[in-house]
């Protein structure tokens, strides 16, 4: 039986006898198991073995996202990144958070080829605009506007079409990388990416190709039809209600696709955000 040193070279081995043999070390061991993989599972300087961790812990059991989702909504420590990659696993476990990060890194790396110093925050948006639409081609799902899929952003990624939160979440994550100070903007009925970095606040909206928006042009065309008058609707929205949004989204998808038992999964999830909202606010 191989020693827990010599298991990274074998954790990826296709081989039905190495994998019999890995099998049989996991089961007599499960908890000095699960931390080895665990750990593996977090490396995220050694991709493959990182996703050979990732299907073992499955495999055994180990890996519940939903619990892990749920574990993250409760802590009111949230990150966007991290968040939404955990929403992802819930419905795709396989859904890799290497390939999620490796692909924004790409887009940064490309924007950092572009952007030639100095820029205004608008024209940085520009440049941003130019790969993350032109180049790579995202655009917004009118044919198909409530498939599940449009929430859940490596389904984004790999088929280059979503909603407005998914595509503000991808475009706010590329930002971060390369230093824009841009913002979620729950707006009702659509959402956007909101620049208040400098005394030209505008907004975009991703889910028309990046399209610069004012505040008075909002207004009068998004908030007002919506009898909505008060213009903190376009103030940026806190990490924790962009996920929550997402999830609410899913209810209606998976209802309108006749998915009851995801519906209630993350009706359920919402249910955790507003408790976690209510711990937050007795505090």
């Amino acid at each position: 039986m191989p020693s827990w040193e010599s298991v990274d070279s074998l954790l990826d081995d296709s081989s039905q006898v190495v994998r019999k043999t890995l099998l049989q070390m996991f089961k007599q061991s499960p908890a000095e198991a699960r931390s080895y993989l665990q750990v593996r599972l977090e490396d995220d300087g050694h991709p493959m073995i990182q996703n050979a961790a990732q299907r073992w812990m499955r495999e055994l059991g180990f890996l519940d996202y939903n619990a892990r989702f749920r574990s993250f909504i409760e802590s009111y420590a949230y990150e966007l990144e991290t968040g939404s990659i955990l929403l992802c696993q819930t419905h795709y476990p396989d859904a890799s958070a290497t390939t999620v990060c490796q692909f924004l890194d790409k887009l940064a790396h490309r924007y950092h080829e572009l952007a030639v110093s100095p820029l205004s925050l608008r024209q940085s948006c520009q440049v941003l605009n130019r790969i993350f639409f032109h180049e790579y081609g995202f655009r917004g799902d009118s044919e198909d506007f409530y498939n599940p899929e449009n929430s859940f952003i490596h389904r984004v990624i790999e088929r280059r079409k979503g909603i407005p939160i998914s595509l503000s979440i991808l475009y706010l994550l590329v930002g971060q990388r390369v230093g824009l100070e841009l913002e979620p903007v729950g707006a009702p009925g659509r959402f956007l990416v909101g620049a208040y970095g400098e005394g030209d606040v505008f907004f975009i909206d991703p889910f028309e190709r990046g399209a610069f928006r004012s505040r008075d042009l909002l207004i009068e065309e998004l908030l007002l039809p919506q009898g909505v008058e008060d213009e903190r609707a376009l103030n940026p929205c806190p990490i924790g209600e962009v996920l929550c949004r997402c999830c609410r989204n899913l209810v209606q998808q998976f209802e309108l696709a006749g998915d009851k038992a995801s519906m209630k999964l993350y009706k359920g999830f919402v249910s955790t955000f507003e408790a976690a909202y209510a711990r937050a606010d007795d505090v």
